[in-house]
């Protein structure tokens, strides 16, 4: 089992560690690059997803149900302990709600699970996006509209994608060719932009980040375990969403903290040492995740 753990990490975090290998040498900017993954690569990504494949909304509805949750639950459970740790709401809670599902979660997912965890880690990552920009802003700003959804080609995509499996059309192959080899190449990008990214992060502010390395997998794995016995889940959903609440912070948060101000220092503390604890958070959830 441990020799199976190792396996399914390794190419994950030596990706990252490229990418940050990379940006230390050549401090790259990739502005551009996150740009292509988000507007084009990851949307289609999504639609092949939800169309080279039979989908159905009820296979689905109790996994999804889990997943919000998971998020909402982790925020939930640290509104009493945030005010111990004297630190701002704003500032601790997006990164713990909302984590590393599109890097770090379907990477994992497919080499925990198989290519048949696909659609559901596809889901998750839509499904955490919505959140994000509707809770996670109107958390950080309580003026923040949820239309901006409406521009994301991330959510275009799903939309398409649900509607063309919900009349049961599926894209001819051609399409679908296309769309699979620009989309899985989204997935190795996000691992390698990730570790590049940590290169512009400081520890300046390690203490509250140590925090929240031990707090987001703690939170989201017990809001798993909690609501778990409430859903209908195969085994394999119930791995995936242990494992979709034991991820660390996503690299977002920082980007969003400091497009609002919001203490973006300590978000990018939170959010390095946050990942680098996901070497032992995660390990430790697959152990309990992974079918025998």
């Amino acid at each position: 089992m441990l020799l199976r753990i190792a396996e399914i990490i390794f190419p994950v975090f030596a990706i990252a560690g490229i990418g940050w290998l990379y940006a230390r040498r050549k401090q790259p900017d990739l502005t551009m690059v996150n740009d292509l993954n988000m507007d084009v690569l990851s949307p289609l990504l999504v639609f092949w997803a939800l169309t080279s494949k039979p989908f159905s909304a009820s296979e689905y509805l109790d996994l999804s149900i889990g997943g919000a949750a998971v998020i909402l639950g982790s925020g939930l459970l640290l509104l009493p302990v945030i005010p111990l740790l004297k630190v701002q709401i704003k500032t601790l809670l997006p990164p713990m709600m909302f984590t590393n599902v599109a890097n770090m979660g379907i990477p994992l997912a497919l080499s925990a699970f198989g290519e048949s965890a696909l659609q559901a880690a596809v889901l998750l990552f839509v499904l955490e996006m919505v959140l994000h920009f509707t809770v996670g802003l109107y958390i950080l700003d309580h003026r923040t509209r949820p239309w901006v959804l409406l521009r994301m080609p991330i959510v275009a995509a799903m939309g398409v994608g649900l509607l063309c499996a919900f009349i049961g059309w599926r894209p001819p192959a051609p399409v679908l060719d296309t769309t699979k080899l620009l989309g899985e190449a989204a997935i190795p990008l996000m691992l390698f932009t990730l570790g590049a990214r940590f290169n512009q992060i400081g520890l300046d502010h390690w203490r509250i980040g140590l925090w929240g390395a031990l707090l987001c997998p703690l939170s989201g794995v017990i809001a798993a375990l909690l609501v778990i016995p409430w859903l209908d889940l195969s085994p394999q959903h119930t791995g995936q969403l242990l494992l979709y609440g034991a991820l660390p912070p996503a690299v977002l948060n920082y980007l969003i903290a400091e497009r609002y101000r919001q203490e973006p220092e300590k978000v990018a503390a939170i959010v390095l040492i946050g990942n680098l604890g996901s070497l032992i958070a995660v390990p430790l959830t697959l152990y309990f995740a992974l079918p025998a």
